[in-house]
């Protein structure tokens, strides 16, 4: 995988932080390969809408190369746009896939945070990882397992961070981002 903008055209194992970013902007540009990209598709649906919170993710895949995710609430709507570099053989060198998806707020019927907490053994407790989803009312369009032949499943958006993938910054900043999703599913829109 290869990039010009950096040094030997490598990517770094490890990206860079976004998590001390308070803007959206400043975090993409930071973060993304492809700020450009996100940035330009988000204005597009924003509109101008104020960004209340926000979460990003990014890995390099050895399939599929680069992979990247922003996800913005504004209040009323949870705005995700993810790029993905395309498959060697189905398309060009460098082709990439760049796709958004509004969902309103108002179908999100559960949101869920697990942390997993380690214990020093002078018995402080910091987190080491967090896993959220938010559960929609729509339908997933995955055909159903064996496991639940018949049953329809839910869809949801699930958003993970650790230690060794983003640090404490990027788990804090993904727990404020669910806790501030929690706080607005349910209530009236303005």
């Amino acid at each position: 995988m290869s990039n010009p903008g950096y040094g030997n055209g490598d990517l770094p194992a490890v990206f860079p932080d976004w998590s001390p970013y308070t803007d959206l902007e400043s975090a993409a540009r930071a973060y993304l390969r492809d700020p450009d990209i996100a940035l330009e598709a988000l204005d597009g649906v924003l509109r101008g809408a104020s960004v209340l919170g926000f979460t990003l993710e990014r890995f390099v895949n050895e399939v599929n190369g680069v992979w990247q995710e922003v996800v913005v609430c504004d209040g009323s709507r949870l705005v995700l746009w993810h790029g993905e570099d395309v498959p060697p053989g189905e398309g060009p060198p460098g082709a990439m896939t760049s796709s958004l998806r509004v969902v309103p707020l108002s179908t999100v019927t559960e949101v869920g945070c697990r942390r997993r907490l380690m214990r020093a053994d002078n018995g402080t407790v910091r987190v080491d990882s967090i896993d959220v989803y938010l559960l929609l009312s729509s339908l997933d369009e995955a055909p159903p397992s064996d496991e639940v032949a018949g049953a329809p499943r839910h869809d949801a958006l699930r958003f993970g961070k650790t230690l060794d993938d983003g640090g404490a910054g990027q788990i804090a900043r993904l727990e404020e981002f669910a806790r501030l999703v929690a706080s607005v599913v349910g209530r009236p829109l303005l």
